[in-house]
């Protein structure tokens, strides 16, 4: 089409209003009636023709609604994150943080569901640590900071990842210290080692150490809803390290090391009573007395 204003040929497919006002208010045309892929295309015509107005922010925000709106969160969250970077003065700003943090939030709960849509749909493998990681580092002081890094360290825990789990539960606590996030952190920590102690047998020391960390967390919030929990946990471990070193008296009776055995039985009939571990102790020490006779 030949335009005398410009004397030149010009496609209309890559026409742009006068104005950005102009531009903007026909782009959100499209985005209004559900027509995302236009409105993507023109507001992507509005950022290109005029990248120095206040519009070209508030058409970088509109692109990431429009992929919010059909779904593609983390293609939404990569879109609002070019506001921050590319207009830092925008207005958007702390509504961006806020929708990156439900971003992730959204991907954390689509993790575990079946097929290969809904890995696509929220993003690949360990990419809502970087969602989580960039709301922190857009607003470290913000009121989404403190809530992003525990859920860090909650998506590592969901992936058995316990040390680095930790890691990042102790980050909420050390960085974070007037947060409400404190409480559910400190009750992690002591979690993610009850989870460590079940990957050795018979080295117990990580498995004490959880039952002093949870001992210490009901101590500190005695009235907290997580008290009892902590408290069947603790219950949990001990039956556990009760069941380990039952494992280990047995080891030592079957290599006929009585002396040895006894040791184990009775200090599981000494410090672990009311376990499973107590009873089945009792009953070698009298399998192992009949024995002698």
């Amino acid at each position: 089409m030949w335009t005398p204003e410009t004397n030149k040929w010009v496609n209309p497919k890559y026409d742009v209003k006068e104005t950005p006002e102009e531009q903007l208010i026909f782009s959100k045309q499209f985005y209004d009636t559900k027509d995302y892929k236009k409105a993507v295309t023109e507001f992507e015509k509005l950022i290109r023709s005029y990248p120095k107005s206040k519009e070209a922010a508030e058409a970088q925000f509109y692109i990431g609604l429009c992929f919010e709106d059909q779904g593609r969160v983390y293609e939404a969250y990569k879109a609002y994150q070019k506001v921050v970077e590319k207009y830092p003065f925008s207005e958007r700003s702390s509504e961006v943080v806020d929708r990156q943090y439900k971003i992730g939030e959204r991907m954390l709960e689509g993790e575990g569901k079946k097929g290969k849509f809904v890995s696509t749909i929220v993003g690949g493998e360990y990419e809502v640590i970087d969602v989580f990681r960039t709301v922190i580092k857009n607003a470290p002081y913000g009121k989404n900071a403190a809530p992003a890094q525990y859920k860090i360290g909650l998506y590592l825990k969901e992936k058995k990842m316990y040390q680095e789990a930790r890691d990042e539960f102790e980050k909420v606590v050390n960085d974070y210290p007037t947060s409400e996030w404190v409480k559910a952190a400190t009750y992690q920590i002591a979690l993610t080692d009850a989870h460590r102690s079940s990957e050795a047998q018979y080295d117990q020391k990580v498995t004490q150490v959880a039952v002093e960390e949870l001992k210490e967390f009901t101590k500190a919030y005695p009235d907290a809803e997580l008290s009892q929990k902590a408290q069947d946990e603790i219950q949990g471990l001990r039956n556990k390290e009760a069941e380990n070193n039952f494992l280990v008296g047995r080891f030592y009776e079957k290599q006929k090391k009585y002396e040895s055995a006894k040791i184990y039985y009775e200090m599981i009939i000494r410090d672990f009573q009311g376990s499973p571990s107590a009873g089945k102790a009792k009953e070698r020490l009298q399998m192992m007395e009949s024995k002698k006779k």
